[in-house]
């Protein structure tokens, strides 16, 4: 039986196996220990690259929120100051209105002032004409007092047609 052990060709498998690991496996198993190293180190270096890319995202976040924040309130600002100005504007036009509509008034009563002025130097005018000619007549004809009285009557009566007269 010995014999076959050592004749049997499993053996020297066997054999050829383990003197070959004896030989070459510190070298095997420091290569493979290298690259599982070097993996590691990649695999390591790959985490902190991913955490450190979080930090940044995580800040860039931080800094858009607060970029937002700000864009925000400014645009509340800006909305307040706009609704103020427009409450602003709306109570000069309305003060400018009021304005223009107190000098329309005002122009319209001088007119009307004017108009009433120009009327009562008509009827001045007129009256002083008719009392002319009423002094022309009782002058002329020499009339007595009766005669007077009934011409300045009938002057006074003769001054409404007169000064319809010259308004026409």
């Amino acid at each position: 039986m010995e014999h076959a052990f050592w004749t049997d060709s499993k053996t020297w498998v066997a054999i050829a196996f383990i003197v070959f690991f004896v030989l070459f496996g510190r070298r095997l198993w420091a290569a493979l220990a290298d690259m599982l190293d070097n993996r590691a180190k990649l695999v390591r270096a790959e985490l902190e690259e991913a955490a450190r890319l979080r930090r940044e995202a995580e800040e860039m976040l931080r800094e858009a929120r607060l970029r937002r924040d700000r864009a925000l309130d400014e645009a509340q600002q800006m909305i307040a100051g706009a609704q103020a100005e427009a409450e602003r504007l709306a109570v000069a036009a309305a003060q400018e209105a009021d304005a223009a509509a107190r000098r329309r008034e005002q122009m319209a009563i001088d007119r009307i002032a004017a108009a009433e002025k120009a009327a009562v130097d008509e009827v001045r005018l007129a009256a002083a004409e008719l009392a002319t000619q009423a002094a022309r007549q009782v002058i002329a004809e020499g009339l007595s007092a009766d005669q007077d009285a009934q011409l300045i009557d009938h002057s006074i009566r003769q001054l409404p047609a007169a000064l319809t007269a010259r308004a026409a």
